[in-house]
């Protein structure tokens, strides 16, 4: 599968946790639990910059997330490409994620730069090249049941 279709950008948007899969050193996947959001082709996931997920992005420029949905017939997807991190204009992208978190209707009020980097945070971008192992994605159909 390629590029993100509007279903699976509809699936993306209706779940806000995934498992990011990244390269350590020795070439080993290393898993964890995260919060993410879309913007567009790409996956934001905000981080702590000394976290392993972090310095594997750093080293390898890659990253993977494997996405679930919490009801039958349990659809799911991964999707993978290059990915960095940044520490520039993420008081956006990270008020963004905060608000899927806590699933308020406003995001709140933006950090700036300055202040996220005080406390160590980074925002990991995945730019969405590759879907893989989608199944049972069908927003519509699960709409309508």
């Amino acid at each position: 599968m390629g590029a993100l279709t509007e279903e699976l950008k509809e699936f993306l948007d209706a779940n806000t946790v995934g498992v990011l899969a990244t390269l350590s050193p020795d070439g080993r996947s290393r898993q964890s639990l995260v919060y993410f959001a879309r913007d567009d082709q790409r996956l934001l996931i905000s981080t702590l910059a000394d976290r392993l997920k972090s310095r594997d992005v750093l080293r390898s420029g890659w990253a993977s997330l494997c996405v679930m949905g919490h009801e039958p017939p349990y659809p799911s997807a991964t999707f993978s490409g290059p990915a960095e991190i940044r520490t520039k204009d993420i008081g956006g992208p990270t008020a963004m994620i905060a608000q899927r978190i806590t699933r308020a209707d406003q995001p709140p009020e933006p950090m700036s730069d300055e202040a996220l980097a005080e406390v160590g945070r980074v925002v990991l971008a995945l730019t969405i090249d590759r879907v893989t192992a989608a199944s049972h994605i069908n927003i519509r159909e699960q709409k309508d049941r």
